[in-house]
């Protein structure tokens, strides 16, 4: 085969075969397929699509092109879940515990931030000594001996994913859903998962901004798991506010720990908590539905249960091991905290998320280059939601974690221009909008 040929017949809306997406993907790996061949190739699914087929050979590959982990010896399944992204999503914190309490193995794979969203690697890099590269020794271990780790992609799991989208983000080809599919789908697959349960974010702090956009790429991703041979749903979550009330680094797992220990609950988050747990339960066989799958979640966090799983993971890659009894002494805090106050007295009717997620950026909670370091103490938390009543005698905006008073007078800013505050409270969108799966 030749790869030009390969370029060719797909650029004029041919379907490829598996064994021409395999010898691309293969060819990339190895280094016979040149980044331009693979920066064109991209540009044609860019602009004619893949049909699920295609989409499943290209899943295909870039799993195969590195370690598929296996599990021998575990006395339940393999589960895990994967967001879209989102401000003040930390769901994969408060998610893996209580999966591992109700008979589940949960090997989480997860990123960093992306554009305006948080990474939960990064989230976790507050925790002093904890590990979120292990290798994969040390990441079979900890899920066998505590039923869940949440770590970075090793450079064993999906190579190929990190080779082409280098090439995508410096080719304007990112927003593919056949390419952001496999994408997402080949490192779980990697991961040797049973099923797994999508996150699928949609309104202001999303990337996929309206549901239309959000409802195709779940209906992709969806279908290409199953196809594939990994059971898998998708939930439709709101992302016109953010989904904690918390929003950056050590301050979101701050608000992991309050939920799991019972200190402090934010409701929307703890429902799509239980709700993505619920589906993923039910799809491995460990719940009869999602309805009581979403229960036994529920109550593994208060039982307590959910906690102490954290806090073992925790100590196992490597943290303290009285993080859940001291995590203000162990996580960084930031010099200045203040709250910003409304200016106006009302109810918060609108909410632009993707500025809040920008605001935390810009205090230094994410990066805007590569190589750029992480505050992890600084974002905000009290953030307040949609209908709050805000302004004078009223709760504030949000509470400030700030390095030094510029970024605090900033993120002031940023935030009041962030919320619309009106005299009476809106419907807000429904939390979770819609299910897409396999029956």
């Amino acid at each position: 085969m030749l790869p030009q040929e390969i370029i060719r017949r797909k650029r004029d809306g041919v379907a490829l075969t598996r064994d021409e997406v395999a010898f691309m993907i293969e060819g990339l790996t190895a280094g016979t397929v040149s980044e331009g061949q693979a920066a064109a190739l991209a540009m044609t699914v860019f602009f004619n699509g893949m049909s699920a087929e295609e989409a499943v050979y290209l899943t295909e590959a870039m799993r195969d092109s590195g370690t598929v982990i296996d599990w021998p010896g575990l006395d339940g399944p393999v589960l895990d879940k994967h967001s879209t992204g989102g401000v003040g999503d930390n769901v994969s914190l408060m998610l893996a515990p209580p999966l591992a309490a109700c008979g589940a193995y949960v090997p989480m794979i997860s990123g960093r931030g992306l554009g305006h969203t948080g990474g939960t690697l990064d989230k976790l890099d507050s925790i002093p000594g904890y590990s979120t590269q292990p290798d994969l020794d040390a990441l079979r271990r900890v899920v066998g001996e505590v039923g869940c780790a949440v770590i970075g992609q090793t450079e064993d799991l999906a190579p190929a994913d990190k080779r082409l989208y280098a090439i995508r983000d410096v080719t304007a080809t990112v927003e593919s859903v056949p390419l952001i599919t496999a994408s997402i789908l080949s490192k779980k697959l990697a991961a040797g998962l049973g099923a797994l349960v999508l996150d699928v974010k949609t309104g202001t702090g999303a990337f996929m901004a309206t549901p239309d956009d959000a409802r195709e790429l779940a209906e992709s991703l969806v279908s290409v798991a199953n196809g594939a041979g990994m059971r898998t749903s998708a939930l439709i979550t709101d992302m016109n506010e953010p989904l904690a009330s918390a929003a950056g680094n050590a301050v979101e797992v701050q608000n992991a720990v309050d939920l799991l220990t019972g200190a402090k609950i934010d409701q929307r988050l703890h429902d799509v908590v239980a709700a993505l747990g619920g589906e993923v339960l039910a799809l491995a066989g460990l719940a009869d539905d999602a309805g009581a799958g979403t229960a036994r979640i529920a109550e593994a966090i208060a039982s307590g249960r959910a906690a102490d799983i954290f806090g073992r993971m925790v100590t196992a890659l490597g943290g303290p091991a009285d993080f859940m009894e001291r995590t203000d002494a162990h996580l960084p805090a930031a010099p200045i905290v203040r709250p910003i106050d409304a200016e106006t007295r009302g109810v918060v009717t609108a909410i632009d998320a993707r500025a809040v997620g920008v605001a935390v950026i810009e205090l230094g909670g994410g990066r805007t280059r590569v190589t750029d370091p992480i505050d992890y103490a600084v974002g905000f938390s009290a953030l307040a939601g949609l209908n709050a009543e805000v302004g004078a005698d009223a709760a504030p905006l949000a509470m400030v974690h700030a390095r030094n008073e510029a970024g605090a007078e900033r993120a002031t800013t940023a935030v009041r221009a962030a919320y619309t505050i009106g005299e009476a409270p809106v419907a807000p969108p429904p939390l979770i909008a819609e299910r897409i799966g396999p029956g």
